[in-house]
């Protein structure tokens, strides 16, 4: 019983989290300091998370997983403190006062678990197309196909407008189709389709990139709770000093 107390002790402490958040900072430090100095890190931005740790040196990686670890750690404090936070004060009348805090601590483990989906199932890649192109969706059944490119030209034969139809396709069978634009992006079932460049003369063509992000409907939720919570908890603090 004392072990389980002592357990239950640490993760309800709130001088857990501070303690946590500090030693983070330092390994972060240490990231900062180890990064630059190797070229190991420049495939980081392409390859996800979980899936570039394995195949690296723990020399150069012990940080990062020391920071996983916290995270995890720090996750389940907020879990814990949110819980007693909620018990201890559940016969309180203002209760919006009580359930605001713990709607930036659901928001923030939303943010969490998006990052930890993107980390192990995020994939990215680009593809040269024409008219007529089929492109194979990393990590899916789907595929790409583009339907249309149309580039506007204006008198001096700059580009002045662009769009690129696509279609979704499954087994040969169409899903959805849609159009990209300036800043208009195609997102379907997680995957986020973009032009990064274009060829206006004959035939034309474009350089799709196709980003997977598993995680990405979890961080928007999380930071439209975040926002919630900390609106609602600014709200009603004015209120009673009124």
């Amino acid at each position: 019983m004392t072990a389980i107390r002592n357990i239950l002790g640490f993760f309800l402490s709130l001088r857990t989290a501070l303690w946590l958040l500090g030693i983070m900072l330092l390994l972060m430090f240490a990231g900062a300091l180890i990064m630059p100095g190797r070229q190991e890190f420049q495939a980081l931005h392409g390859t996800p998370l979980f899936s570039w740790l394995r195949t690296q040196p723990l020399s150069i990686t012990w940080w990062m997983w020391g920071l996983i670890g916290l995270l995890a750690v720090l996750a389940a404090n907020t879990l814990f403190c949110s819980v007693e936070s909620v018990l201890k004060k559940r016969k309180v009348t203002q209760w919006l006062l009580i359930i605001a805090p713990q709607v930036i601590h659901i928001g923030f483990l939303f943010v969490l678990l998006a990052h930890l989906m993107s980390a192990q199932g995020a994939r990215q890649s680009q593809a040269a197309v024409w008219e007529g192109s089929v492109v194979a969706l990393p990590g899916s059944t789907m595929t790409l196909k583009v339907r249309d490119i149309n580039i506007i030209l204006d008198y001096y034969g700059y580009i002045r407008d662009w769009e690129v139809d696509v279609e979704y396709l499954a087994a040969g069978k169409a899903l959805h189709q849609d159009r990209i634009m300036p800043n208009n992006p195609s997102v379907r079932q997680g995957f986020n389709v973009t032009v990064k460049d274009l060829r206006a003369r004959p035939p034309q063509a474009v350089l799709l990139q196709i980003n997977r992000e598993p995680g990405a409907a979890w961080a928007l939720a999380g930071g439209i709770l975040f926002m919630i919570g900390i609106t609602t908890l600014v709200v009603l603090r004015i209120r009673m000093e009124r």
